[in-house]
């Protein structure tokens, strides 16, 4: 489940880049994350403006599509990610402590192994479909917030 919310970010993020390429250029920023809990996006900029980016993301979230072709880059980028990862001793020692420290962490290893075995197009659709019939929204909002 931990690769498939990654690679489903990754293609989410892909899907939204033209789209909101415009917001960048208006000063509003987004970023997409798996988080340890499920898809955590922020939202940052004037506020009038952020319920259209955040209507933005959430149509892309709710109408969620890829091709095949998509799919097969995203995971060959998602192994180099993964493996450059493994081999900086660094990076690696503070994924395990993360993974020693924190409930619910998986080890970059075992990421990148499964990644290795392979995961298939059907198995992102069905996590997808299993995600949205579970999903939720959290808020926080910081600053001058008009309501």
């Amino acid at each position: 489940s931990v690769v498939l919310l990654d690679t489903f970010v990754r293609i989410l993020s892909l899907n939204l880049s033209e789209q909101a390429y415009g917001a960048g250029i208006a000063k509003l920023k987004y970023k997409l994350v798996a988080g340890e809990h499920g898809l955590v996006f922020k939202v940052q900029g004037f506020n009038h403006k952020l319920p259209l980016l955040f209507l933005l993301i959430v149509d892309h979230l709710s109408d969620f599509s890829f091709t095949p072709s998509v799919f097969e880059m995203i995971k060959e980028e998602l192994k180099k990610i993964y493996f450059n990862m493994l081999i900086k001793s660094e990076v690696l020692a503070k994924d395990l402590c993360h993974v020693i420290l924190e409930h619910g962490q998986w080890p970059m290893i075992c990421k990148y192994q499964r990644l290795m075995k392979g995961i298939s197009a059907e198995s992102l659709l069905s996590f997808v479909k299993a995600f949205k019939s579970q999903l939720f929204v959290e808020g926080l909002a910081q600053g001058d917030v008009a309501c």
